[in-house]
């Protein structure tokens, strides 16, 4: 059941990256799920270490959206299609 949440969180929060972000944008879902739970994970790691929340939370779903979108810029830069 764990994974299931992971999953659909991953997918709330890549979402609303990819609304923050804006933009035409072509990833399918699985990509989209895929960059919210490493956004996800990513902002657990760094506030943890840092010690500013713990591991859950609305401060962390917060930051877990500001990895995600720092992650599809990420995304965008490496996977950008050739413009013609």
């Amino acid at each position: 059941m764990h994974w299931l949440w992971v999953i659909i969180i991953g997918l709330i929060v890549g979402v609303i990256a990819k609304f923050i972000r804006g933009g035409q944008d072509s990833m399918g879902f699985i990509v989209t799920i895929v960059i919210g739970i490493i956004g996800s994970v990513i902002a657990t790691y760094v506030g943890e270490m840092l010690h500013l929340w713990g591991a859950t939370g609305f401060v962390h779903f917060l930051a877990s959206i500001g990895g995600a979108v720092i992650l599809l810029a990420i995304y965008h830069m490496l996977f950008k299609p050739a413009s013609s």
